[in-house]
């Protein structure tokens, strides 16, 4: 295996077959910001998303998808001209893995693309002691999908951050607050019909612990853009907690709770989760 990959591997305690393909897609995903890196992609794109709060903040939970904003909206952007530097620099660090763009069925203004391999030919270059003649599908594929928005709404604030493994590269990363921002209008606006995202839920709540402020210009843009508000219509901080508070009315947390555990390792944070709780930590939020 790669010396860097190693070491990477170093920061990992895994016990269970779950927690180790976790542990192998989460130093993936780093290879492939370090490769978007070196492809120029943040010169058009920031990083956001519950990985970019892994990586950057410290978010205890594992994240599956690497989303990405256009600094600016353009319906011809290119995904598949980073493809080609992108597997290069993939490769270079012994991943054997390809780039494939998935094709959308209706128009769509997120462009999405796959990196896949074989699942247990990568878990055996990552824990090379480890027998996993068992468990793990000769056929199974890993994924790693990362999505660009290439209309993104406007008011969102940057920052550009560093990171030393795989190799040194930098990041324009969305900050803190438009971070926040696009939280907040995932738990109003996603459709989880039956199948709630308890991981917005975890995430959210991870935003107040750290005393996040709110981009509340931005988040009102984004509640425009899903027809969720009024051009002409102030958006206050009170309005929106009374939105996020009629939310939680409307939440069946023991699901919330269901469709987050197996992605964090103290699930007694959980224990708390109601209604009560989340409004009482709602009031918390300000500007």
């Amino acid at each position: 295996m790669n010396s860097i990959i190693d070491e990477m591997l170093k920061n990992y305690q895994t016990e269970t077959l779950d927690e180790k393909k976790n542990a192998v897609k989460e130093i993936i995903q780093e290879v492939v910001l370090c490769g978007l890196a070196r492809a120029k992609f943040f010169e058009k794109a920031a990083f956001y998303g519950g990985t970019a709060l892994r990586i950057f903040y410290g978010l205890d939970r594992f994240s599956e998808d690497l989303d990405f904003s256009l600094k600016k909206p353009d319906n011809d952007f290119d995904l598949s001209s980073y493809f080609p530097i992108l597997e290069k620099e993939v490769r270079a660090f012994g991943l054997n893995l390809k780039v494939e763009e998935k094709q959308k069925t209706a128009d769509s203004n997120v462009k999405s693309a796959f990196l896949k391999g074989n699942t247990k030919e990568h878990l055996l270059l990552f824990y090379t002691n480890d027998d996993f003649s068992s468990g793990v599908n000769r056929d199974e594929v890993l994924r790693i999908k990362f999505e660009v928005d290439t209309n993104p709404p406007s008011g969102a604030g940057y920052e550009y951050r560093y990171s030393l493994k795989p190799a040194p590269y930098e990041v324009t990363l969305y900050d803190l607050p438009s971070l926040f921002a696009g939280k907040v209008h995932a738990v109003l606006c996603r459709g989880w019909k039956n199948r709630i995202k308890g991981r917005d839920l975890y995430d959210y709540v991870f935003y107040l612990q750290r005393g996040a402020a709110l981009n509340l210009e931005n988040l009102k843009q984004k509640l425009i853009q899903s027809n969720a508000w009024k051009v002409e219509d102030e958006l206050t901080l009170d309005k929106v907690k009374k939105m996020l508070c009629e939310r939680f009315d409307g939440i069946d947390f023991e699901k919330a709770k269901d469709d987050v555990k197996d992605f964090i390792k103290d699930k007694s944070v959980l224990d708390v989760w109601s209604v009560d709780f989340f409004k009482a930590i709602t009031k918390q939020i300000s500007q």
